[in-house]
């Protein structure tokens, strides 16, 4: 690994305002914008490593005497008086320790989508192509936040630790206490030349396509959540997470009752009296159905397996079809003398009180609650 002093070009007893001053020369002379090559890139590289360690103290000081100059380093544990007071008033007695610096890269927001379903989607379960606006990562930077070819560089007043320290005075004698640094915001680094695109954030609002297979069986309220298809975080962090929101509009024909359907058929007096067969439709074809002789208003009616197919189970409810007998308003003389005839023929009669029989209303929720 190549010297850090001979890099910067300075001399291993230069002042920090030397050493500063090598690197600002040698980073206009090679930064990429300026001196366009993979050599200058690389050696880009190396210069701003190296003012990277020598610019910190702590560091400077391990590699002065052999270390490797790297980041971090230290034993874990409690160094002594200093590490006490580090600990307990967020800096250092004395020779305080650099702190860590916080990372550019957040997660992301979750995002809620509402989506909107039909009856028939509830049934069978649908796919869909979701339209999102959302924050996605940026193509220009792919999340660096740097204008392509730049890097972001050491913060000149923290030194890369993010924090800076000052000297508070207290009973216990002078206490040096750390605050993140205003001018990289606690993040250890500047960034020179921002995106142009994302300006700097790494992401952009955009509108991205989500593909999801809905299960039936969903409810109006119920929350879907997508793990990791939420916005993008700052600096490319990992994304939130996306939650759908789902509406089921209202049928014409259908309702719903749990995983059952529930709907009602109007049948002629002559049909109820003499039953017959009708086709219905239901969500997923025709289906014949079979309506008794005598058959009366509120009965109930039951296709098996025609209703919807549980959230979290397997099979399907039924389809149950409530009766409504439907008696002619107008009837002409012939038609109304036959109906006089087959009354002679069928009418009981008239018990001395009345009975009290429920409305159809009261029968159909009854029956339906089954």
């Amino acid at each position: 690994m190549a010297d850090h002093y001979e890099v910067l070009g300075v001399a291993r007893d230069a002042s920090p305002d030397e050493i500063k001053k090598a690197y600002r020369r040698l980073a206009r002379q090679l930064h990429p914008d300026v001196n366009p090559g993979e050599d200058a890139a690389e050696r880009f590289k190396l210069v701003t490593h190296a003012y990277d360690v020598l610019s910190d103290p702590e560091q400077r000081q391990r590699y002065d005497v052999g270390g490797d100059g790297g980041f971090g380093g230290g034993g874990a544990g409690f160094g002594g008086f200093s590490d006490i007071f580090e600990t307990f008033f967020g800096g250092g007695g004395g020779g305080a320790r650099a702190g860590r610096p916080r990372s550019r890269r957040e997660r992301g927001q979750d995002a809620l989508v509402r989506v909107d379903l039909t009856l028939g989607d509830v049934v069978f379960g649908v796919h869909r192509d979701l339209e999102v606006d959302t924050a996605v990562l940026c193509e220009t930077c792919q999340g660096s936040c740097c204008q392509p070819g730049t890097q972001p560089v050491t913060c000149d007043i923290c030194h890369g630790t993010g924090q800076v320290q000052r000297t508070v005075r207290s009973l216990l004698g002078n206490v040096v206490t750390s605050q993140p640094c205003t001018t990289c915001q606690g993040y250890g680094t500047t960034i020179p030349y921002p995106c142009s695109t994302c300006q700097g954030q790494g992401r952009v609002r955009a509108r991205r396509t989500v593909s999801i297979d809905i299960p039936a069986g969903v409810e109006t309220g119920l929350r879907l959540q997508l793990p990791g298809s939420g916005e993008v975080g700052p600096a490319g962090g990992p994304n939130g997470d996306l939650y759908l929101e789902v509406t089921v509009e209202p049928h014409d024909v259908f309702s719903r009752d749990g995983d059952d359907l529930l709907a009602t058929l109007e049948v002629s007096m002559i049909d109820a009296i003499l039953g017959t067969s009708v086709t219905i439709d239901s969500l997923d074809g025709a289906v014949e159905l079979d309506v008794r002789a005598g058959i009366q208003s509120g009965d109930v009616l039951t296709i098996r397996e025609r209703g919807i197919t549980p959230l979290r189970g397997s099979g399907r409810g039924d389809l149950r079809v409530g009766v409504q007998v439907v008696t002619p308003g107008h009837l002409d003389p012939k038609s109304r003398a036959l109906v006089q005839e087959l009354a002679k023929r069928t009418r009981p009669a008239p018990p001395h009180l009345a009975e009290f029989h429920p409305g159809l209303f009261s029968k159909l929720r009854d029956k339906f609650k089954r």
